[in-house]
This record gives C-alpha cells, sequence and structure tokens, in this order.
C-alpha cells in the first residue's frame, strides 16, 4: 500500500499481468444503484457509465439523471450510425431530418467521452464533420474531439477528420475581421440572443437579432479548435500545420487579452463589430456577461493575477452570482430580464428564451468548468475555492428539478431558481454539460495526453463551507484503456477503507493520502483498447422523414403522426413527450406493429422497447417475430417469444436465425387492463455502419462562398452534404448577381434540400420585381431537389446581368439555396 503524506504525490503503476486483463472495483452497490435510478433499463448503463456516488443526494441523482437524459437523446441514424440531440422532440431551427443542433454539440462530445462503447461519440463526430456541423451556431466542436482523445487515447480516430476539422475552420473566415484579427458573431448565432450588444443595438427595443459583435465566446471557441487542430497535427506527425494552427491560437490569446479584456469591469467582454445611431464600432458594451468566463473553459487567459480579479463577479450577489443561479448579465443592466420574446402554445403566450439575465445551463457549464481549471491549472488565490464550486455546483444541481422531479428545462429566474420558459419542447433538455464537471471537477479525475493519471477533487474545505461533501467515490471509469476509481472518505467511516482519498487503477490500490491533494500516477505506455472485431450493425428499421421505406403499419391507429415515433431512433421514456405508437382503445387479445422494408433483406434480431407507467401502458404479456414468406406470415426461426416477457422501459432483445424478407412485424399478447405503447422497434441483420470516406479532396458544389455582388442580412453560409448553401432569418435577404443570355428567355433554377422544414418561408426577387414565392416543408425529404422560376423577359432583355435576391417573411428563414443558375426555357 503507498501512502502520500503531502498536497502533492507521485506513484508509478506497475505494468498489467501476463494477461493484460482490467479489473474493477467494487465498492458501490452498482447493481441496486442502476435497478434504483434506471430500472429495467439498467444493463445499457451497468456497461457505460462510471457509477458515483457523494453524501450530497441531490448531486448523486442528477448524476444518474443526466446519464438517462443522455441515452434519451441518443438517435440511431440507421447506416450513419447515432448522433446526440439537444431537443427530445423536432423543433424548426434543427437540421433535418437529423434533428441536430451544433451548439451544444461540444458538451455532448465532453459528456460522451465517459462511455465506454466508443461507438456512440465516433458516430457522432464522423457525422458532424460529414456534413453534420452546419456552423449553425458558433463551435468548439475539435477541441471537444481533442478532449475526447485525452480521455480515449485513441489517436487513429482522434486524427481522423483533420482535414474536415481544418476546413471547417477555414470557413469560419466570413466571421473574422482581418483588421483586428478577432472574429465577430451576431449574438443569435452564438446561441445567445437577447444579450447586451444586440438588445442595445437595437436601442432597446428588441434583440433577437442584430449587434454583431467580437465576442469573447466565438474567439475562445476559435483559439480552442486551432489549438486542438495544431495538437492533433501533432500527432499525425505534419509538424507544419501543427505550427500554423498554434501560431493562430497564440495570436487569438494575445488579441484577446490584449482587446477583449477591460480593465474597468475587470472582465472579458464584448466590443462592437456593428456601428449604427445606438453603438458604434470598436466601443465595449455596457456591462458583464457571464459569456466573459468561456475563456478559462479552454485555460487561455494568461497566469497574470490581474485576470484572477474576474471571479469576484460570480460570486456577488449585486452581480453575476443570483441566489438561484448564475447570471448571464448583471442586475444593473438597463435592460435586465425584460421580456421581449413570447412563444404562443397551448392557448397562452408563454415567454421564450433570452439571455439578458436569465439563469442559462449552457453557460452555466462553461464557467463551471471554467472554474475548475481556473482552481486546478492556475495559481493559487484567495478570490475562489473549491468550497465555491461545490456552492455553485449544488445550485446548478438543484436548477434541475421540477415539481419536486429531475426535468432540465432551458432557463431559470436566477433569484428564484424556478423555470422561466417550460414550453412542451423544453423537458429534459440536452444543451449543457454535468457529468463532465462531477467528473473531472468535484471527483477531480483531469484528463491529459501522456501517461500521467492526475486526481485532483475540488472537495477542500475553507472558511465559507457549508455543509462540505464528506464522502465520494467515481467508481470504474474509463481512462487510456484502463479503469480508475477514486475514493474520499473524511472520517473513514462511509466506505470503511481508510480516512482521505485513495486512487485504484485496473482494480489496485494505487495511492492514499490521509489529506486531499493533488495525486499523479504513471501509467505505463499502451495502446488504446482494441476496437470491438464486430463492427456495428445498422438499425434498418429507421424512417427519419416519414416518408418511404421502411414503412410501418399497424393492426390499428395507423395515421402516420401515429406510426412513425416507432421507427424514429429515438428512445425515451419520459411520460411528459410523447414517442411511442400505441393500441390504445384496441378489443383484441393480440395486436401487431409490421414494417416493410422496401426490398428483400437479410434480418436475424429485432430489438424492442416499450413504455409503461403501471397503469394506462403496460408491457405486452408476450412477443413473437414474425416475418413474410411471401404470401404469408410465419414465425421467426428460433424467435418464438411466447415464454418471454418483454420489459417497459427497457429493452426487449429477441434473436433468431437469419432469414431473407421484405416485410417483419411484431406479434404481441395485450396485457390485461392496459394498453400497449411501442416507443421503437429496431431491426438488424447484416448491413453495417458506414464509415464515411474522408472528404478532404471532395469538392464542395452548390452555391459559390464567393457570390457575385453579393449583399446580404442575417445571413449564414455552411456546408452540407458536400454541398454549400446559404439563407437568411427573420426578415433578413441575400442577394447576387447572375449571368443572362439577354436575347433569349430565361428561368432561374434553384437547389433546394428536400427536408428542409420550419418556417422557411421567403419571397424571391428579381431586379427588385417579385418573381416567386417559396416554402420549404419536407418537399422532397432526403434528397436535393430542383425548383424552375421561368423569368419575364422584360427583366433579363437587354441586360447582361441581373441582381436575384431571396427576401426571408418576417420571422421566417429564405432558404437554404444549394445552388442557383440561369438555364434556358
Amino acid at each position: 500500500m503507498l501512502y502520500a503524506g503531502g498536497a502533492l504525490a507521485f506513484f508509478t503503476l506497475p505494468a498489467h499481468g501476463a494477461n493484460g486483463k482490467r479489473g474493477e472495483t467494487n465498492i458501490l452497490p452498482q447493481a441496486t444503484l442502476a435497478a434504483s435510478h434506471f430500472g429495467h433499463d439498467a444493463p445499457w448503463y451497468k456497461e457505460n457509465i462510471p457509477f458515483f456516488e457523494c453524501s450530497d443526494p441531490q448531486i448523486t441523482e442528477i448524476y444518474y439523471y443526466r446519464w438517462k437524459d443522455y441515452k434519451s437523446h441518443l438517435r440511431d441514424l440507421g447506416a450513419r450510425g447515432y448522433i446526440a440531440t439537444e431537443f427530445l422532440d423536432d423543433v424548426g431551427w434543427s437540421l433535418k431530418p437529423y434533428e441536430s443542433l451544433n451548439d451544444a454539440t461540444a458538451f455532448h462530445i465532453h459528456e460522451g467521452r465517459w462511455l465506454r462503447d466508443r461507438r456512440y461519440m465516433d458516430d457522432y463526430i464522423d457525422f458532424m464533420y460529414h456534413g453534420g456541423n452546419d456552423r449553425h451556431f458558433s463551435e468548439s466542436i475539435a477541441d471537444a474531439a481533442y478532449s475526447r482523445y485525452l480521455v480515449d487515447s485513441d489517436r487513429a480516430f482522434a486524427v481522423k477528420n483533420l482535414e474536415e476539422m481544418k476546413r471547417i475552420y477555414q470557413q469560419w473566415d466570413d466571421h473574422w475581421d482581418a483588421g483586428k484579427g478577432l472574429y465577430f458573431i451576431e449574438p443569435l448565432l452564438d446561441a445567445t440572443e437577447y444579450t447586451i450588444s444586440s438588445i442595445d443595438a437595437s436601442g432597446g427595443r428588441d434583440g433577437f437579432v442584430g449587434g454583431d459583435a467580437f465576442r469573447p465566446s466565438i474567439n475562445s471557441f476559435m483559439f480552442a479548435n486551432a489549438r486542438a487542430i495544431s495538437r492533433l497535427s501533432a500527432l499525425a506527425g505534419d509538424a507544419a500545420t501543427a505550427q500554423e494552427y498554434a501560431s493562430k491560437a497564440d495570436t487569438l490569446r494575445s488579441l484577446m487579452e490584449r482587446d477583449l479584456w477591460n480593465d474597468d469591469f475587470q472582465h472579458y467582454i464584448d466590443r462592437y463589430k456593428v456601428s449604427n445611431q445606438f453603438v458604434h464600432y470598436w466601443d465595449f458594451i455596457r456591462g458583464r456577461e457571464l459569456a466573459g468566463y468561456t475563456p478559462w473553459y479552454f485555460d487561455l487567459p494568461d497566469r497574470d493575477p490581474k485576470y484572477a480579479a474576474s471571479w469576484r463577479h460570480i460570486l456577488d450577489p449585486a452581480r453575476l452570482g443570483g441566489p438561484g443561479g448564475i447570471r448571464t448579465v448583471e442586475p444593473s443592466y438597463e435592460y435586465y430580464m425584460r421580456q421581449y420574446r413570447y412563444a404562443h402554445e397551448d392557448g397562452k403566450d408563454k415567454p421564450e428564451c433570452q439571455w439578458n439575465g436569465p439563469s442559462w445551463p449552457f453557460q452555466t457549464t462553461l464557467a463551471l468548468g471554467g472554474l475548475a481549471n481556473f482552481l486546478n491549472d492556475y495559481p493559487k488565490q484567495a478570490i475562489i475555492g473549491d468550497d465555491d464550486y461545490v456552492r455553485l455546483l449544488r445550485q446548478y444541481t438543484q436548477q434541475h428539478y421540477r415539481d419536486g422531479k429531475p426535468d432540465l428545462q432551458e432557463d431559470y429566474d436566477p433569484n428564484t431558481g424556478r423555470a422561466i420558459v417550460g414550453l412542451n419542447r423544453s423537458h429534459h433538455y440536452n444543451h449543457s454539460g454535468y457529468n463532465d464537471l462531477v467528473i473531472t471537477g468535484l471527483a477531480g479525475l483531469r484528463p491529459r495526453a501522456d501517461d500521467i493519471l492526475e486526481i485532483n477533487p475540488l472537495l477542500r474545505t475553507g472558511s465559507k463551507s457549508k455543509n462540505p461533501i464528506a464522502s465520494l467515490c467515481l467508481e470504474n471509469a474509463s481512462y487510456h484503456g484502463r479503469l480508475v476509481t477514486i475514493l474520499y472518505d473524511r472520517d473513514g467511516k462511509h466506505y470503511h477503507r481508510g480516512v482521505g482519498l485513495s486512487v485504484w487503477v485496473d482494480g489496485r490500490l494505487l495511492a492514499k493520502s490521509p489529506a486531499l491533494g493533488r495525486i499523479l500516477v504513471k501509467l505505463p505506455k499502451q495502446a488504446a483498447p482494441p476496437r470491438p472485431s464486430t463492427p456495428s450493425l445498422a438499425n434498418l428499421a429507421v424512417n427519419l422523414t416519414r416518408s418511404g421505406f421502411p414503412a410501418p403499419s399497424a393492426s390499428l391507429n395507423s395515421a402516420p403522426a401515429d406510426l412513425y415515433p416507432a421507427v424514429d431512433g429515438r428512445v425515451w421514456f419520459y411520460p411528459e413527450l410523447r414517442n411511442y405508437w400505441t393500441n390504445l382503445g384496441s378489443r383484441s387479445q393480440s395486436d401487431w406493429f409490421s414494417l416493410d422494408l422496401g426490398s428483400v433483406k437479410t434480418v436475424q434480431s429485432a430489438r424492442l422497447y416499450f413504455y409503461g407507467d403501471g397503469a394506462k401502458f403496460k408491457a405486452p404479456a408476450s412477443a413473437a417475430i414474425q416475418y413474410w414468406t411471401g404470401n404469408k406470415w410465419a414465425d421467426a426461426p428460433g424467435g418464438k417469444t411466447s415464454a418471454l416477457k418483454p420489459v417497459e422501459n427497457g429493452e426487449t432483445v429477441i434473436r433468431f436465425a437469419p432469414v431473407q424478407t421484405s416485410r417483419l412485424r411484431v406479434l404481441f399478447a395485450n396485457p390485461e387492463s392496459a394498453a400497449v405503447a411501442l416507443v421503437e422497434m429496431k431491426v438488424y441483420g447484416t448491413q453495417l455502419v458506414a464509415s464515411p470516406e474522408r472528404t478532404a479532396t471532395a469538392q464542395v458544389t452548390g452555391l459559390p462562398l464567393e457570390l457575385e455582388g453579393l449583399q446580404q442580412e442575417n445571413s449564414r453560409t455552411g456546408e452540407f452534404n458536400g454541398k454549400r448553401w446559404r439563407d437568411a432569418n427573420d426578415g433578413g435577404y441575400f442577394a447576387f448577381d447572375l449571368k443572362t443570355a439577354p436575347n433569349a428567355p430565361n428561368a432561374l433554377v434553384v437547389t433546394y434540400w428536400g427536408g428542409d422544414a420550419g418556417n422557411r418561408r421567403f419571397d424571391i426577387l428579381v431586379n427588385g420585381v417579385h418573381l416567386a414565392e417559396q416554402t420549404l416543408e419536407n418537399n422532397q425529404p432526403g434528397q436535393f431537389f430542383d425548383v424552375s422560376y421561368p423569368i419575364p423577359t422584360d427583366l433579363t432583355q437587354g441586360k447582361s446581368t441581373i441582381t436575384v435576391r431571396f427576401q426571408a417573411k418576417p420571422g421566417a428563414t429564405a432558404g437554404g439555396v444549394f445552388g442557383a443558375q440561369l438555364a434556358p426555357r
């Protein structure tokens, strides 16, 4: 047994034995914890997550709730594998048909990096670098991908998307001011509508759009992405690119410290990019915002003590330190907490999201992650300490409760801690991090690229401590191919394994200290754990577009809105949001749900997910898989499941001998005095999840980045499925010139994505004359399509060019436009 007597201990881990097997500790009652928090869905969590408990029961409960919520947001795309979503249900501004959004992707990866099954993050990162990152919002995805490498040490996967990372980084040049060397963005596209810059740029009248500014947030993201690309390039052996992007990161750091740090406010704050009658270019905004802590999330600020002064504001109840949550803007701001925007829902006008004061889990995560870095990586100071981290984490924890039950919402009143927005879409919101804060902050497992295991729990107590954490255990966290357990017991009476801090690696007690302090353990170098020998099978039952195949049908309740939730790749068991097909109203002893696969395929297993509430809905008494022989239904060989007891709120797996069929169904016996609710039916055969080809040298087609005579307002551009697009939001527009055939009739041919939807209504004008009105609402899901608009000859006659304008309707979006050209008609 090894002991550490001081604040810093350094140990060397012996190499594995000849068998190379990893050992686990069994300190926590994992089976009991899993059953208590996850019920019949416990097996997935036992296989995937590090288990945890501490002396604060709310932190423990929310830790498991956040894993449950995370799994609920893992969406199965079939051949494209898994992604993580922000909202459980559809919203109009997400990337169709996947319902993904890129603003919280970095948090999703930081949380998901602790899952043992690496396919989830492999699929998600691949997705984001092959069409998923549409740059809808500012992002730090490259940094998150590198941070994931710090946990799993899988070099081969970490570097595979490097070319795509560089390409997307370079696309952000459209938000870079060469004169200032800094990035600017509209707060809405920084995912922070109604902040000081946008409200003041409107003269206080609104703030949903506008207010472009050089913000600490986007510049921190770009710093972090550049640093990540540099480090990944070094891993790939590309020294020149490593140096190039290290220089970009260093330059951004210097410019942010020089130009975005404000000595009067002692905080990082915005400077205006826009100039109008209300605000002026390069002026600072007139107040502090929580976004000013974003630089610390990425260890950006210098170690100069003057920057440490910023942390006073998060503790000050008159500034950012609200009693019910950390404020996004200080109360001294003229428009603090003024409600501008509402959504009409359930016959009422309900408040919409704004960041002019409300406490927001997204920025709370950035601030707490930044604080953990500050306490770990910066010189000791007397401004803020571990006890403050624990208090703020507890405050954030309490926000997760609604009516006494875990249900994270979009934003909160910083004075009361109560949810503000509370729309139907708001339930179980996945736009933030939590478990990564517990693992890397509270429990103190600090990811590193080298072979040093660093443990530094933020549990030290001071004069401000109230009810300090007395015991904590993080068990069997997967790290660098090993299993790490961290245990703290202040008096030794909870776990009965001695007083203080203990660390196990692969089941071996490696370090023990009676006092809290940083522990360093040298791990022998080893390759990342081998990937599964069998590649992931693709779910053949997914239908993202609610059209074509696979086509669902059922014995009753067969309207599309009833059927498609059971094949949309989404599995959750929350009562607040329906996501199932049900046989409610059936008077039969049995019912069925069927899939037409569209062609003959090999199938060999099914996974069924039933929702149950113990009263109205229950799992079926039995279930069997049947396949279509060509003229009748037959039981799948070996798959008849009359003896199987399907479970509710969990997974029922049915395996059978491979069959060739075009149709499959589940036939189930109805439970007594209850209906069946089928959340999802998944079907597997021999088709594998596709590994996207590297597109580093692929030519990007679509709407050119440099359009002739481009004019725009509230417009943005990005790439999707190998094509560049442009759109405009909320009354905005974009216009450009096209060359004509002046003596021939012309038609404007515009390319759209058939899955675009969500209030996309706009007018098309040629030389200021209205040509057409267009609405995009899943016109041709899953494919691009062209629309030809005949142009009156008097608009082109004698002209060598025309100006085409796409004008969004008020509150709507114009486009996306993936191509525009003139053609003879």
